[in-house]
């Protein structure tokens, strides 16, 4: 303040009059303002950047609704039609004017979106996916940004469009402190592009506006802006925009170098003495100032930058204090690093090793310093989905390198001890375990006993790198390619899939995991990510493997030795050997890594259908029989289905078989090879086949199923359904009973898509078994024929909105004759099948006739799904479920013509059809969701032997039992139930069946 008055009374002053006295005032009046000038190229000076939110800090509505739509099915650019319509005064503008609660905007925003659509849109879903945690998180290149220019001096305003939330708080999901200033149009009234808002953010700044940059998506605002006088950069991507504001400001808001920090003050290291060996291994005598940062990641190795002259390199050492045996061996990592770089593996390039204590306390070794990107976010934040793709593609690519190194050739055959791997990891690591062990945790002592009773063989010895994950490699900043792979500490030889595993488990971690951050609570479809499945599959297809079995057991493994390595971190944080200044939380973490091992641990353990019998399938032709078997058909005849003939001992239709075991011999060999082909494929397949149908190609049919398909046809489990009554030859189908099959549904419903890979699922076989009882040998030759060999999908229309259509008596769609047609006019729903883009057929049911009596006014039309008039108004969901690709469609017949040669039996039969096709179809659908039932309760069961709550596991508490025995009894009358239906069926008839519930 002295200096202040004195300055003044000098400016006052007679020689100091003027331009200089007022440039000189300015100067001092910025000085009290505690803000400095930054001169660019055209002589200005710039005190303040302004950014917007949307867009420039967060990811843009615009941004969030293009993939929200495409997620949930909107045409493309409904959001952005809606969210500029009316201009100022649409709802939009008018919400971030504060003038609409959140309820009436989300009432006229839904109304503008489904005019614009034609269709229904959630847009209470769109707005909590754009206001949700998830999606509103501010790009990590900004906030560097920000940190840069408050730490220069100049001040930051954030001048926002936004609304009020439902609690009636303002959606800002930004740190406050980041700013001086913070206009939102919400509190204000206005919005940009008005210019009022603009004078308004710097009049609070006391800005002129050639002295403040504003950073805006819209070209609107940024004209807007700029007609004020303020300079403006328009943003298309965050890192581009930071890269011109660099420009204007003229200093760097990026990190010289990534990733470090100043050298922590328990990881000092001597400068002196490293100078002095530095100058005399480079031969520089150099007398300038040696620069020493430290690497923020890494929690074993402290790893540090060193600048020296003109070298940039990278120490690697031993952390100090007494170490765990054989861990932290720095010496390894330099020659498998040496090794692997000889063989093309990109790895930093290493220059030398000094295992002389006296340099910096422990040995070290050298590299040279490789710029370059480490994603330590494994959700990749601010990249597009297709770059996040690439990069985890990349990723398993380079895994896939590393394992195919010869390591003869590369003088590697003596890493390691050959073979064994895992046992003597699992041992590595409880011994490591033991030794920092600082209390008792109960999943680590549960996983020390279970893993060495649950190893699985190892194929083949590669090299592996024992910590494999995305934060170790270093990638090309401009293509998405890796330059290194980093921290080679726990390398060995050994089993590769270990590395595999390893390199999955940020998606079993949760994104607020302080020391591996993980993808658990994220969209990885969405982000465009590969889920664990598919990431493991594309290493087996890179690399030529097979599946990988035990995958429950590598991921246990992988996740207690990501425990046992937190528990050593602790331990040396207790005494501050640890290198990461977030070591001290993982004493807390070790228990929930403990605790998560043990959960994949458990799904190893109770698998289901673990214990398979090891029967070898029998290996037939798809048409005929192979071998002695060919002689039970007829030379010449085509066969559709392929299993052994029925023994004359065949259990008599007058027993109710009511579990497996008591099935005659073909029938229950054919029960095991089905069980068996679904432990082997379809389960190991239903993550991926999960994963396709939340995509985006969700619409298209999972190549995945096409290609279990034909290995189910290959091992003659295929068209099992038809029954005997049906097709008493056995032409078409298997030739089971009722009963007999519906044992094979139970066990077939234990996975949602294991119906459709034995091409039994419906409505194809209900329309299957339809055309063997009733069509013509026309009709079976065109229709039946492409089903039967699932070149083929169809669907049943027969529910309508405006009756009650479980009654087909009240079926309104009307079948009029018409010049050698039959012409269909109709309005149905709940039409499932019918979107997939295999279904060919429509098997239809309408009024011929309404004055004929009441069951005989219906018939079945057979309709091509490529006849003109035929329109899906929409995919109908039941609890939010699609159930792509086949779906339920709300379907429009507006004059379609049918050949009249396409009538099932003829006028007046459709009640006779639908009953007769009901008939079997109720019985499967039961016994298919007895089999989910049975499913869910081993989950159940499996769930409350692995968890404890209020001291003792769940399987310890008497409600929880209580619940389960009742879930056992339940399923176990249904079974009963649906058993004696089908019996009945059997012995007495579809008819005799209904009889049986009409009086029963």
């Amino acid at each position: 303040m002295v200096l202040s008055m004195c300055i003044r009374q000098l400016c006052q002053a007679s020689h100091l009059q003027g331009a200089w006295r007022a440039a000189f005032l300015k100067h001092i009046q910025c000085r009290r303002q505690g803000a400095r000038r930054w001169t660019h190229s055209g002589g200005g000076t710039y005190r303040a950047v302004i950014f917007d939110m949307g867009g420039v800090l967060i990811p843009s509505p615009g941004r969030v609704a293009a993939e929200w739509e495409v997620q949930n099915q909107i045409p493309s650019g409904t959001i952005l039609k809606a969210l500029i319509l009316g201009g100022d005064k649409g709802p939009w503008m008018t919400f971030m004017r504060g003038e609409l609660t959140t309820e009436d905007f989300l009432q006229e925003f839904g109304r503008l979106c489904s005019e614009i659509s034609e269709t229904r849109v959630p847009v209470d879903s769109f707005f909590s996916l754009l206001t949700s945690e998830q999606v509103a998180k501010q790009f990590p290149v900004m906030t560097e940004a920000i940190t840069q220019i408050r730490a220069k001096g100049l001040r930051t305003a954030v001048l926002s469009n936004n609304f009020y939330l439902p609690d009636g708080k303002s959606f800002l999901p930004l740190d406050r402190k980041q700013f001086d200033v913070v206009v939102e149009s919400c509190l204000e009234g206005i919005c940009k592009p008005d210019p009022r808002i603009y004078k308004l953010c710097l009049e609070r700044l006391g800005l002129q506006p050639s002295e403040s940059i504003f950073l805006d998506d819209l070209g609107l605002n940024v004209k807007a802006a700029a007609s004020l006088g303020i300079r403006t950069i328009k943003v298309d991507d965050p890192e581009t925009a930071v890269k011109e504001l660099e420009t204007l400001l003229g200093f760097t808001l990026r990190k010289v170098i990534p990733n470090t920090r100043p050298v922590r003050k328990t990881m000092e290291i001597p400068k002196d003495s490293l100078k002095k060996y530095l100058q005399d291994f480079l031969g520089t005598q150099t007398t300038g100032p040696m620069e020493l940062l430290q690497f923020e990641h890494g929690q074993s190795n402290p790893t540090y930058y060193i600048r020296l002259a003109n070298h940039q390199l990278v120490l690697r050492k031993k952390p100090p204090g007494t170490l765990l045996p054989s861990a932290h061996a720095v010496e390894r990592e330099f020659r498998i690093m040496r090794a692997l770089a000889k063989a093309g593996v990109p790895v930093p390039k290493v220059l030398d090793l000094c295992e002389d204590s006296r340099i910096v306390g422990t040995p070290f070794y050298l590299m040279e310093y490789c710029p370059g990107l480490v994603y330590k976010d494994p959700s990749l934040p601010g990249l597009e989905p297709s770059q996040r793709r690439a990069i985890y593609t990349a990723m398993n690519r380079v895994l896939c390198q590393i394992h195919s190194v010869d390591l003869k050739a590369a003088g590697l055959e003596d890493y390691g001890k050959p073979g064994d791997y895992i046992p003597r990891q699992v041992q590595t690591w409880i011994k490591q375990y033991r030794a920092s062990e600082t209390s008792t945790i109960p999943a680590m002592e549960r996983l020390i006993e279970w893993l060495p009773l649950h190893l699985p063989r190892q194929q083949k010895t590669t090299v592996v790198h024992g910590d494999f994950r995305l934060d170790n490699l270093l990638f090309h900043p401009e293509k998405t390619e890796v330059l290194a792979v980093l921290d080679w500490e726990l390398s060995t030889l050994g089993d590769p899939l270990a590395d595999v595993a390893f390199s999955c488990l940020a998606h079993y971690l949760p994104s607020s995991f302080p020391i591996l951050r993980g993808l658990s609570d994220c969209d990885v479809t969405q982000l465009g990510i590969p889920t664990a499945e598919e990431y493991s599959r594309m290493y087996c297809r890179h690399t030529g493997s097979p599946p990988i079995e035990n995958w429950n057991f590598y991921l246990a493994f992988s996740f207690f030795r990501v425990a046992a390595i937190l528990q050593g971190i602790y331990k040396r944080s207790l005494t501050g050997q640890a290198s990461s200044a977030t070591a001290e939380q993982s004493g807390k973490l070790t228990e929930f890594t403990s605790n998560l091992a043990w959960d994949f641990a458990v799904k190893e353990g109770f698998r289901l259908f673990k214990d398979m019998p090891a029967t070898k399938p029998l290996m037939r032709s798809y048409h005929t029989w192979a071998g002695p078997q060919s002689r039970l058909h007829t030379p010449g005849t085509r066969s559709y289905v392929s299993i052994p003939e029925a023994s004359p001992a065949r259990a008599s239709k007058g027993a109710l078989v009511i579990s497996p075991e008591g099935l005659c011999p073909p029938v229950r060999e054919l029960y095991q090879r089905l069980k068996q082909f679904m432990e082997r494929h379809v389960y190991p397949a239903e993550p991926e086949l999960r994963s396709h149908q939340a995509s985006s190609e969700r619409w298209t049919p999972s190549p995945l199923v096409e290609e279990l398909k034909e290995k189910a046809k290959t091992e003659g489990l295929w068209n099992l359904f038809l029954p005997l009554e049906t097709d008493p030859e056995k032409k078409y189908g298997a030739g089971l009973t009722n009963v007999e099959y519906a044992h094979l549904c139970e066990l077939m419903g234990m996975s949602l898509y294991a119906p459709e890979i034995f091409n039994c699922s419906a409505p194809d076989t209900g329309n299957m078994e339809l055309l063997v009882r009733y069509g013509t040998e026309e009709q079976k030759a065109r229709w039946l024929i492409p089903l039967l060999e699932g070149k083929a999908r169809s669907c049943f229309a027969m529910t309508e909105p405006q009756v009650a259509s479980s009654d087909a008596t009240n079926i309104e769609s009307s079948i009029r004759e018409e010049e050698g047609f039959y012409v269909i006019n109709g309005h149905k729903w709940w039409i499932s099948g019918i979107l997939d883009p295999r279904c060919q057929l429509c098997v239809f049911m309408g009024k011929t006739d309404p004055h004929a009596p009441r069951h005989q006014q219906q018939s079945v039309l057979l309709v091509p799904m490529d006849t003109p008039g035929i329109k899906i108004l929409r995919p109908l969901t039941v609890y939010g479920l699609d159930d792509a690709p086949g779906g339920h469609g709300e379907v429009l017949f507006e004059q379609v013509h049918v050949p009249k040669e396409n009538m099932i039996l003829g006028p007046g039969r459709g009640f006779e059809i639908a009953q007769g096709r009901l008939g079997p179809g109720r019985i499967h659908h039961c016994m298919r969701l007895i089999g989910y039932s049975e499913r869910a309760l081993a989950l159940m069961k499996a769930r409350v032997k692995s968890r404890v709550a209020f001291g003792k596991p769940l399987v310890e508490q008497g409600t929880l039992l209580a619940d389960i025995a009742q879930s056992r009894v339940e399923i176990e009358q249904a079974r009963l139930l649906v058993l004696k239906a089908a019996h009945l069926m059997d012995v007495a008839g579809n008819k005799m069946l209904g009889k049986c519930r009409a009086v029963g």
